[in-house]
C-alpha cells in the first residue's frame, strides 16, 4: 500500500481500530495506511504529543501499557487492537498482559500483535522470550488474535554498524532474513482490514488464530551485509565476529543495564544459532508484492547509513 495514496472517507459506524505505538516506526505507518483506507483509527501512545495528526484518526489520552485503567479508557469502544510491543524493559511482559487484559475487559474483539520471529520460552534472543509469553497470554484470553512475527529490522543493519565502519557481534556465520518496516506495515494493514475495514470479511477472518513470519526475501550473513554497506557507501565496512565475552566487553561503555546488554548480545547469538535464518513468503502473500531485500532497502533509505559517510556519526549497539 503506497504512502502516497489518497485518504478515503471514513465509513460511518465502521469498527474502530486502536493502534498502539502510533508515534513509532511501525504503529505510525500502520495508522497512516488504515486512515487512507477509510478506517476509523484511534491513536494510542504514552506521549500524545508524539502522535501524528491524521484525518479521521482520534488521539486517545496517555495510555501506558502497564496502566490498566488508562488502557481501558483508551480502548473503550474499539473493535480491534493493533498491539505493537512495548519498549524493552524488565517488566515488558507484565505491561503487555496488562494491555491485553484491559482490551478484553472493555470488549475488544480482536488483537493483532507484533511479535518476533522464533518467539519461544527458550529462544536464544532474550527479548523473543517476552514475545512468547505475551502470545501465550493472548491465546489464553477470550479474544480473536493474529501474531505477526517479524524478523530483525533491515534498518537495524546499518544502525548496528559503527561510524568506524565496523559491524561487530557474536553472530558467527549465521544468517538473518531482516525485514523492512514498510513490509511489516503493509502486511499488518492487510490483516487489519480483514474484518474491520471497507469490504470486511465479517466477524471471523482467515487470519484469526494465525501466526505469520514476516521476513525479507533472502537470508544473509553479517559479513555479506558489510559487503553491501561497502558497496553503497563507497568505503570499506567490515564485520568483526566476537566471542560472547568480547561482545559484553565492547558494549560496556554504554553503561546500559545487564538485561539490556544481554538483549543486544543474544540478538547476535540467535543469528549464530540459526534462529533468524527463516525466509518466509508471508509478506508477498499478504501484500501481493515481493518483500524488500537489503540492497533495495539501502538504495531507498540513504539516511539509514548516513552516519557511515560522516567521520563523527554515532556507533550503535
Amino acid at each position: 500500500m503506497s504512502d502516497t495514496s489518497a485518504t478515503s472517507t471514513p465509513v460511518p459506524d465502521a469498527p474502530i481500530v486502536a493502534v498502539t505505538g502510533a508515534g513509532g516506526a511501525v504503529g505510525g505507518r500502520v495508522a497512516r495506511r488504515l486512515v487512507r483506507a477509510g478506517v476509523p483509527v484511534r491513536l494510542l501512545g504514552r506521549d500524545p504529543s508524539r502522535l501524528p495528526e491524521l484525518p479521521g484518526a482520534v488521539a486517545a489520552p496517555p495510555a501506558p501499557y502497564g496502566d490498566g485503567e488508562a488502557m481501558r479508557r483508551a480502548l473503550a469502544g474499539a473493535h480491534t487492537l493493533f498491539l505493537v510491543s512495548a519498549h524493552e524493559s524488565p517488566h515488558r511482559v507484565r505491561e503487555h498482559t496488562t494491555a491485553v487484559d484491559a482490551a478484553v475487559a472493555v470488549g475488544v474483539e480482536r488483537i493483532v500483535y507484533v511479535s518476533f520471529l522464533g518467539a519461544a520460552p527458550d529462544a536464544t534472543f532474550t527479548f523473543a522470550r517476552d514475545h512468547w509469553h505475551t502470545e501465550a497470554h493472548i491465546r489464553a484470553a477470550d479474544v480473536r488474535h493474529t501474531f505477526l512475527r517479524d524478523s530483525l529490522y533491515l534498518a537495524g543493519i546499518p544502525a548496528m554498524t559503527g561510524a568506524d565502519g565496523v559491524l561487530r557481534g557474536p553472530a558467527g556465520d549465521g544468517q538473518v532474513a531482516a525485514v523492512a518496516h514498510d513490509d511489516i506495515a503493509d502486511a499488518a494493514t492487510t490483516v487489519l482490514l480483514a474484518g474491520t475495514g471497507p469490504g470486511a470479511e465479517g466477524p471471523v477472518t482467515r487470519h484469526d488464530g494465525r501466526s505469520y513470519d514476516l521476513t525479507g526475501p533472502e537470508a544473509f550473513t553479517l559479513a555479506e551485509a558489510a559487503e553491501e554497506l561497502s558497496r553503497v557507501t563507497g568505503r570499506t565496512v567490515t564485520y568483526v565476529p566476537e566471542t560472547r565475552e568480547e561482545a559484553y566487553a565492547s558494549r560496556a561503555h554504554y553503561g546500559a543495564e545487564d538485561w539490556e546488554v544481554a538483549g543486544w548480545v543474544t540478538s547476535y547469538e540467535a543469528i549464530a544459532a540459526g534462529e533468524m535464518a527463516t525466509v518466509s513468503d508471508a509478506v508477498p502473500q499478504l501484500t501481493g508484492r515481493p518483500a524488500t531485500g537489503l540492497a533495495a532497502f539501502l538504495r531507498q533509505h540513504p539516511d539509514s547509513y548516513r552516519h557511515l559517510l560522516a567521520p563523527d556519526g554515532p556507533p550503535r549497539p
